[in-house]
């Protein structure tokens, strides 16, 4: 089995280290560097076959050369027989063991196979990497083989030794071994290690415990006791003695610290080790003891500290040049003794120190009053980090709530720092106030307002701060420092607040929550106009879901009441603009009622003041809802209701019905009365509202209609009040449209014999096969047998054929067939078929009931005599104005075919054709008109409406456009674009014309006009009037200020040309006149702009700039991800800083724009800013340059003469090419390299061989 071996970047550089141990001599002096020889650098590969002298020992400089060691590995082991657990041979490879080892292949990733020897034991191969196979082999034997047990008894005291740190040793035991090995538990006295696996596994794994007690056999662990106060001569000073002692003997000494009162001092190593160190250690103590006696002395409590030092470094300090121990009393003893310990004659020089360092510290105060204190501070500690840079001795204390201030160190150190502190106080005294007001905590988030808008306000209006305790404080105390008399007027203003809102009241209103949306208006704009007008007061709407009424006012008294009113009177205004009423209007009419264009409708509402909504085209209802104040509503009504009157013979009449009987006259979901509308031509019938008392009934159509509806209501209210039977009939719905007839005139036959009045059910209605028939009993009977004759008939399904002409088929089959939807739908779901384009046949199938298809059959006669009859119309129009006659989406010509009840068909576009025809002179008509321009207009139905010969074909050539020219000057072109085009696209969409203004280049004084003659007209006399208004006034600017005035992304030119309804024009960088900004508009508009421009101006003169060094290695974080944190910063301080460009010739200047106070505080940020952040930039690069490779770091930061050492490349002594005779190959020779393809011949045999 082969291995695979994995080349990584470890194994490299240990391969690679093998050839580093080759000795290397040469006659070289060994202070200059070192050239290998070529054979050195290169060794050759030893020959496969050759023999060396000594058959152990590898040839050459290979043989040092570590081998790479294989990642994957294979191991191979045998379970006899006897110890296999499974043992049942019938099927090999498919039983249990199988199973198992597949489990533990998917567990460890390990690869396992399997084979039976011919003693029928099992030999098991696993491969994989050394982990894997170790885990795999550990799992097999447990699973694959018996296990037995054994036990190994060691000494408790060893058994940590056998588990290893966090378990390590144990686990890689028992995958070293395969076994199961359980320690028993360090609190149970049993100290049998029991051991679970295979015989051989067992015995590995005894042998490997018993060798681990044996190591730790030899070592020994010792405690001697001696007192506390000699354990510093024991260590010596800085522990070197017990370090050195460590080091001689081997064993590891363990001496408690100062701080922990223990005196046992604890050896740990080899047995005669430790015995060395304990002798050692004995004799150093009885010596120190004899030799050694004590002083005590008093020093204050509070110098302790200073004699002990940081880490206690003094106390070591003495012992090393004194040999005398000092023994201070813990921190929390009240004793004041300090206690030396050591030889007479060292003593008092001892002493002499340690009252030295007592008094080398000294502690003073400076007192403040505690507001004061981070004022003293400074911002981010700048005060008070000046004077620690200055005096770096002295500790500097504060305290929270305490007016002392604690200063520490060297006397005049201390007196110096207390000094300047003084001196800040006394300043601060003079320019600060302070004031405290005790407000209601309640209100403490309303003085702070939305996001701290409130609080921030008056801290930068005012110049203070102004503190406010948490809510977790309870406590109402507002603190305000600053400036006297900012104090003062923070102080009043937060009075004034804190005072309105305990005068503030709240008021809940009950709207109705379908007036909300209207309140608030689209995006919020009609609220924020009442909160514009009612600054003071919070109005509050409930979220949607809440499903609540109630809308929540929060102010000051006064304002509330107001808003109130405001609000109420609102609510009124809706509620009276929220009346509707629904006006029935022939569906024929609403065109007219519409208009052309929509100018009817549209002037309707705007005269009225009303909104008037009409049905689709595709609906069947008529009502035309009308929305508004009652009165405007009824106008509008009157004047909808005038329209249609004025196009037909319309009456309106009023019948008296009792008011009982309405309900049973309308029917169920009002299929009465409206089969009475159906039957009667459409006419519309009113009932009054029910509960009214009113017995009146409103019939509105056709004179004639309106009277055969009369008579049926009256008809109708008498059969009711006589009698009144009805029955239901079942009836497929597609029966239903045949069982009427065309215009009623089935059903109004059987009604005239019967008497019987028979209602069909409305699309909208759930049950569509239910006819209802009522009437007299025998009335409603006989029309039931009638019509169950008629639908029994219908059941009764034939399939029959006509013949069509093939030229009238597509009229059929157009617009997906609608043509033979309305035949199925009124002639009984007959289904028609045409035979397929391309047949050439003109017979087409109708299949249905035998009545039905009678029927359609002669429909369909009528309908082609209607289409032989037809007659069209060729108008030839270019098609280059075929665009312009359609209109957007077709309107334009869907306005004409409906106008004239016409079919427009236009033809395909012929791209060939681009190029226009010759035009015709002298009146010569010969010219053939191109297919493509000619326009085809049919008349629909020829039997009704009489074709309008006379004005039809003009129509269409009255929408072709015409192109004129206006003269206006070429200066004030742009002006009449307006900015970014507005102006030219707002006169194009009010005159519906297309307007060519000429390019700049040109310089023409024309602008051409394209469209309808009429709309050609008003366009011109509207750009006419355009050009008289307007007006120019110019400016003369420092073109220095054109970037503020124009603003970021154009954002301040673009507003004061929207507040001033003007154009801006500032010179191009071709103008001689680079300081003239134009301005145009109408003359007031014009004026004020100016007005506003010079304020600007006046404001930016007053600006400063100033230059600052900031480091460059800062300048990406300040500027921040996309420049996020400058642009805050910019701000917040309004100034405008610019940042050098890359490959300036000063890199780390910044420059600052703004005003001077401004300019002072946003450099005075940026500079505590690169002072934050260059400590981490020198933390980086120290950082890196500590990271960085030798080689590299040579490479960019060595000498002149290590750069010309690198810049040699790797260099080789005595190679081939610097024989005799031979040169190294040149790289940019063809022939030595030369291109593939092309043949040089060779001409010398070189070192590298014969060329190829």
């Amino acid at each position: 089995m082969s291995s695979v071996a994995v080349l990584t970047q470890e194994s490299f550089a240990e391969h690679r280290s093998g050839l580093k141990d080759i000795k290397i001599t040469g006659g070289l002096p060994e202070d200059e560097a070192y050239i290998p020889t070529y054979l050195e650098a290169f060794p050759p590969l030893p020959d496969k076959g050759a023999p060396t002298d000594r058959p152990g020992e590898q040839a050459g400089a290979w043989s040092k050369i570590r081998p790479i060691k294989a990642s994957v590995i294979t191991q191979v082991f045998h379970v006899p027989l006897e110890e296999r657990r499974y043992k049942d041979n019938s099927q090999f490879g498919e039983g249990e063991e199988a199973k198992v080892c597949l489990d533990i292949m998917q567990k460890t990733g390990a690869h396992i196979e399997l084979s039976l020897a011919k003693d029928q034991g099992l030999s098991i191969m696993v491969t994989g990497k050394l982990d894997s196979v170790m885990r795999a082999r550990k799992e097999i034997v447990a699973r694959l083989q018996t296990q037995a047990s054994a036990t190994v008894i060691i000494p408790k005291e060893h058994h940590r030794f056998v588990i290893g740190k966090n378990g390590e040793k144990l686990q890689e035991l028992e995958l070293k071994t395969a076994t199961k090995i359980t320690i028993p538990r360090s609190d149970d006295p049993n100290a049998n290690i029991r051991i679970t696996g295979t015989k051989e596994g067992i015995e590995k794994a005894r042998h490997e415990i018993q060798l681990i007690s044996a190591e730790q056999d030899k070592r020994a662990v010792d405690r001697i006791s001696f007192e506390k106060a000699f354990h510093p001569f024991i260590a010596g000073a800085y522990n070197r003695l017990v370090q050195e002692l460590s080091q001689e003997t081997g064993a590891r000494i363990s001496i408690p610290p100062p701080s922990l009162p223990k005196d046992e001092i604890v050896i740990t190593g080899e047995k005669e080790a430790v015995a060395m160190a304990i002798a050692h250690i004995r004799a150093t103590y009885e010596e120190t003891k004899r030799k050694t006696t004590t002083i005590s002395v008093e020093v204050k409590k509070s110098q302790h500290k200073y004699i002990v030092g940081p880490k206690g470094n003094t106390l070591q300090e003495i012992l090393e040049n004194t040999g005398v121990s000092v023994e201070i009393p813990p921190l929390d003893s009240a004793s004041e003794t300090i206690i030396l310990r050591g030889e007479p004659d060292k003593l008092g020089p001892a002493l002499t120190q340690v009252y030295a360092k007592a008094k080398s510290v000294i502690v003073g105060e400076v007192i403040a009053p505690p507001w004061l204190h981070r004022f003293i501070i400074g911002k981010k500690g700048q005060n008070i980090g000046r004077i620690t840079q200055q005096l770096p001795k002295v500790h500097i204390e504060f305290t929270d709530g305490d007016e002392r201030i604690s200063l520490e160190g060297p006397t005049e150190e201390v007196e110096q720092a207390k000094a300047q502190i003084q001196e800040i106080i006394k300043d601060l005294i003079a320019k600060m106030d302070y004031a405290e007001i005790n407000i209601d905590q309640r209100f403490h988030r309303h003085l702070i307002g939305k996001n701290g808008a409130n609080i921030n306000r008056i801290k930068e209006q005012y110049k203070v701060s102004v503190r406010i305790p948490q809510d977790s404080d309870r406590c109402g105390l507002v603190r305000i420092e600053g400036d006297p008399q900012g104090v003062q007027l923070a102080r009043k203003e937060l009075m004034d607040m804190a005072q309105r809102m305990e005068n503030e009241r709240k008021k809940d209103l009950i709207i109705e929550q379908k007036f909300h949306r209207t309140i608030i208006g689209q995006k919020g704009e009609k609220i924020k106009e009442v909160r514009d007008k009612f600054p003071e007061v919070i109005i509050v709407f409930p979220d949607q879901q809440q499903k609540s009424d109630i809308v929540q006012l929060r102010g000051p008294k006064n304002e509330v009441e107001k808003c109130a009113k405001f609000l109420q009177k609102l609510i009124v205004e809706l509620v009276e603009n929220s009346f509707s009423i629904s006006v029935p209007i022939h569906k024929q009419f609403h065109k007219n009622i519409i208009g052309k264009g929509g100018a009817n409708i549209k002037k309707i509402r705007e005269e009225t003041n009303t909104k008037i909504d009409l049905p689709t085209e595709n609906s069947n209802s008529e009502m035309i809802v009308i929305t508004g104040k009652k009165s405007n509503c009824e106008a509008a009504r009157d004047r909808v209701l005038a329209i249609q009157n004025e196009l037909a013979n319309l009456k309106e009449t009023e019948v008296s019905i009792p008011a009982k009987l309405h309900n049973s006259l309308i029917g169920s979901k009002g299929s009465l009365v409206r089969s009475v509308m159906e039957e009667c031509g459409g006419v519309h019938i009113h009932f009054p509202a029910e509960g009214s008392g009113l017995d009146k009934v409103t019939i509105r159509g056709p004179a004639d209609e309106v009277e055969r509806a009369k008579r049926q209501l009256l008809q109708l209210a008498e059969e009711k009040q006589v009698s009144n039977f009805s029955v239901e009939l079942q009836a497929k719905p597609e029966y239903h449209k045949f069982l009427i007839g065309r215009g009623g005139a089935n059903i109004r036959r059987v009604r005239d014999r019967t008497g019987a009045r028979i209602i069909f059910p409305s699309p909208d209605e759930p049950e569509q096969e239910s006819i209802t028939i009522m009437g007299k009993e025998e009335a409603v009977q006989l029309a039931q047998k009638e019509l169950e004759i008629l639908i029994k008939n219908l059941d009764d399904v034939i399939e029959d054929t006509m013949v069509v002409d093939p030229r009238h088929h597509r009229h059929f089959v157009c617009r997906r067939g609608q043509v033979l939807r309305e035949l199925a739908e009124e002639y009984g779901g007959v289904a028609v078929s045409f035979p397929r384009t391309g047949t050439h046949s003109d017979s087409i199938t109708l299949k249905g009931p035998r009545d039905c298809v009678d029927a359609a059959k002669k429909r369909i006669q009528e309908v082609v005599r209607d289409l032989e009859s037809q007659v069209s119309v060729e108008v030839v129009i270019p098609q280059r104005y075929h665009r312009a006659i359609m209109g957007l989406k077709g309107c334009k010509i869907q306005q004409i075919t409906r106008e004239h009840e016409v079919q427009i068909k236009f033809p395909d576009r012929d791209e060939s054709a681009a190029q226009e025809p010759a035009t015709q002179e002298n009146g010569d008509t010969d010219i053939v008109p191109r297919k493509c321009d000619i326009i085809t207009i049919t008349e629909v139905w020829i039997d009704f409406i009489p074709f309008p010969s006379f004005a039809l074909p003009v129509t269409p050539k009255a929408l072709v456009p015409v192109t004129i020219d206006v003269e206006v000057p070429y200066d004030l072109h742009r002006y009449i674009i307006g900015q970014k085009g507005s102006g030219i696209r707002k006169m194009m969409e009010d005159y519906e014309v297309n307007i060519w203004v000429p390019q700049p280049e040109q310089q023409s004084d024309v602008i051409k006009i394209t469209g309808q003659v009429t709309s050609v007209e008003r366009a011109r006399h509207g750009l006419l009037e355009r050009v008289k208004e307007l007006f120019k006034v110019t400016l003369s600017v420092d073109p220095k200020f054109h970037p503020k005035i124009i603003g970021r992304k154009g954002t301040v030119i673009s507003q004061i040309r929207k507040d001033y309804d003007v154009n801006v024009q500032f010179p191009d960088k071709s103008d001689e006149q680079q300081e003239v900004i134009v301005i145009s508009g109408y003359e007031r508009n014009a004026n004020e702009a100016r007005a506003a421009i010079e304020q600007l101006v006046a404001e930016l003169q007053e600006m400063v700039s100033v230059d600052i060094r900031l480091d460059r290695r800062v300048h990406a974080r300040v500027i921040g991800a996309r420049g996020k944190a400058i642009r805050k910063l910019m701000e917040e301080f309004k100034v405008d800083i610019r940042f050098p460009q890359p490959g300036s010739e000063d890199p780390n200047k910044v420059t600052v724009t703004g005003l001077p106070e401004n300019v002072d505080n946003a450099i005075d940020h940026l500079l505590n800013l690169e002072e934050e952040y260059m400590l981490t930039v020198t933390e980086t690069e120290t950082m890196a340059a500590y990271m960085k490779p030798p080689s590299k770091a040579m490479g960019i930061g060595g000498t002149d003469d290590d750069n010309r050492v690198l810049a040699k490349g790797f260099v080789v002594r005595d190679a081939p090419w610097n024989a005799q005779g031979n040169k190294a190959p040149d790289m940019s020779s063809a022939e030595e390299f030369p291109t593939f393809g092309s043949g040089v011949a060779p001409k010398q045999t070189s070192a590298w061989g014969p060329k190829k």
